[in-house]
């Protein structure tokens, strides 16, 4: 392996273990209800279709 070689892979690695974080702004309290209530929406409606798609629910 050449000087090159190495020097670029030291590079590529440095890059791997500094890069920038990701910061996420303050999430505010409308924004938590809008996403606790999207939770819990997508919850109830997959826990729907599973009793729906159950053969023999008997509701009919």
């Amino acid at each position: 392996m050449s000087k090159d070689q190495s020097s670029d892979r030291a590079k590529r690695e440095a890059n791997k273990a500094f890069k920038p974080a990701t910061t996420q702004k303050p999430i505010n309290d409308y924004a938590k209800d809008q996403n606790s209530f999207n939770e819990n929406r997508e919850r109830l409606k997959a826990e729907r279709l599973a009793r729906e798609a159950k053969p023999g629910s008997g509701s009919e």
